[in-house]
């Protein structure tokens, strides 16, 4: 069966409507827009910390309340995912991503001229953290839309954007504050994020239209009676046969439809009907926001992978160069070992896309053993002492960051978890409840650090989350399969019960006696 799709030769406003997903076509120009989305974002919030001294020395405030103002956007962004999936299903994703843009420049432009840091937690917490939420979230859904077979390897290198704009974005925003300060560059940034409204403006929207096949297969007596008359000028075929001539009317002459002559098989190429009109049928109402994932275990179980698993997140990041400082390492070579994280962060994504993109795998498990190393590589952390030590330590975390980061939110679009019908809802809620681990998370490391004094505990506090995200996680599959089984006990009761029970010579007495008539025409 070909894969066709209606020409469209208005702009692209209107929807794509394939027969199947299509595993390309305009899906590359969406991946080639969540990239650049994806640059313009988390790529934006991970060089953050170029400004963190300027605003420190200007507002006259410490670290930690200069930290807040990534914390509150993050915690923003994630805890606003559910209002994201409501308005995409409402609007459409290309609308809600390009207000989001409008958000993002309007919140960074506006914190440029910030006197307070109370107005940076507004103008960038609040502001920017929503419209981060609107533009991210819609972008990869309708990317998972767009792709089958190809999905995982597709995000993972489209997610590489983030990595690529850490390597950009630092070094540019710092040369450019040294020649117009810190105030031109930041509404500098916020300029070049208004760039999102254009790659908002490419994500056309999918439509999966399947044809049916339509075989006529008459259960009773009358109502074969109607098709042979209906049918009898267009599907009548004349065979010789021996002395006799048998006149077949319908395929289905034979009752419940059997294969009783050989000849009987070829008619049936023409009772096959492939339907698909050209006045669409009034769809059925779509839900805003899907909560019946809620009453899947499996999506629970992986709700609260996130939930745990978020915690291991951001550990190094913030962490590691104090944790170099502390075991006398310098300045320049603590930021080598930041960029080598990021170089292996790259490797990992476009590599577990790779993997995943392997046909037959269970997926689900490919992303338990990353969990799982990626908890050996925190718990590795703290053994470190000098600098290659931690070098080797960031490759590998970096490395398994990848992994997991570019492909956990996708996975909701495999049968194993909610599949791709109710991946909208279950990404808004999903992300919605990471948000709770990404507000708890920097400030429980940071209790744990300042009553040790010691920054091993909390790479000790992320791993213990990791290891309770894997936990979660392997019961995924499970309560999928014990859902899908009780099912299947239901559907097979329910049809017991309708079904009345055949003797298991029905078929061949009715055979028998059409195969005595045939021979009696035959005879005339």
């Amino acid at each position: 069966q070909k894969m066709t799709v209606k020409a469209v030769k208005m702009p692209c406003t209107t929807p794509n409507v394939y027969t199947k997903v299509p595993d390309g076509g305009w899906g590359w120009t969406i991946a080639f827009a969540f990239f650049f989305v994806e640059a313009l974002t988390y790529g934006i919030i991970k060089s953050f910390g170029v400004f963190f001294n300027d605003l420190m020395e200007s507002f006259d405030e410490t670290n930690s309340r200069i930290s807040w103002i990534i914390s509150i956007c993050v915690f923003v962004q994630t805890f606003t995912a559910p209002l994201s999936t409501v308005l995409s299903n409402r609007f459409g994703h290309r609308f809600v991503v390009m207000a989001g843009g409008v958000l993002i420049s309007t919140g960074m432009v506006t914190a440029s001229f910030a006197r307070t840091v109370v107005d940076m937690y507004v103008t960038i917490g609040v502001i920017s953290g929503l419209g981060y939420c609107l533009s991210f979230l819609p972008t990869v859904t309708i990317l998972s839309q767009y792709f089958d077979k190809r999905r995982s390897l597709v995000t993972a290198v489209a997610s590489t954007g983030e990595c690529f704009a850490v390597f950009s974005f630092a070094p540019a925003i710092t040369a450019l504050k040294e020649q117009i300060g810190w105030r031109y560059s930041l509404l500098s940034v916020g300029v070049l994020q208004l760039s999102i409204v254009i790659c908002g403006s490419l994500l056309r929207p999918i439509i999966i239209k399947e044809q049916e096949e339509v075989k006529a297969q008459p259960p009773e007596e009358p109502t074969e009676t109607k098709y042979m008359l209906e049918n009898e000028q267009t599907r009548t075929s004349i065979e010789s046969i021996d002395s006799g001539v048998e006149i077949t009317t319908s395929p289905s002459n034979v009752p419940g439809n059997t294969k009783a002559e050989p000849k009987s098989e070829e008619p049936k190429e023409h009772v096959q009907i492939l339907v698909e009109t050209n006045s669409t049928p009034p769809e059925p109402k779509t839900k805003l926001l899907d909560f019946s994932v809620m009453k899947d275990y499996s999506f629970i179980c992986y709700a609260f992978f996130g939930l745990f698993a978020t915690l291991g997140f951001f550990a190094p990041s913030l962490y590691i160069i104090p944790l170099s400082l502390s075991l006398g390492i310098g300045k320049d070579h603590s930021a080598y070992i930041l960029s080598a994280m990021a170089i292996a962060e790259v490797f990992g994504r476009i590599s577990a896309g790779w993997v995943l993109n392997k046909k037959p795998i269970r997926k689900i498990y490919i992303e338990l053993i990353c969990v799982v190393l990626l908890s050996v590589a925190l718990f590795a952390f703290p053994f470190a002492s000098e600098f290659w030590g931690l070098m080797t330590c960031s490759i590998f975390f970096g490395f398994m960051l990848g992994t997991v980061a570019g492909t956990h939110i996708p996975l909701l679009a495999e049968d194993d978890v909610v599949g791709i019908a109710k991946m909208s809802s279950a990404a808004g809620v999903y992300v919605f409840i990471q948000s709770l681990a990404g507000l708890a998370g920097p400030p429980l490391a940071g209790v744990l650090v300042d009553t040790t004094q010691n920054y091993s505990s909390a790479f000790y506090s992320c791993a213990a989350g990791m290891v309770l995200g894997a936990v979660f996680l392997s019961l995924v599959r499970p309560c999928k399969a014990g859902l899908c089984h009780r099912q299947q006990q239901r559907a097979e009761e329910s049809a017991a019960e309708v079904v009345p029970d055949l003797p298991d010579d029905f078929i061949e007495m009715d055979i028998g006696k059409a195969e005595n008539s045939g021979k009696g025409c035959g005879g005339v």
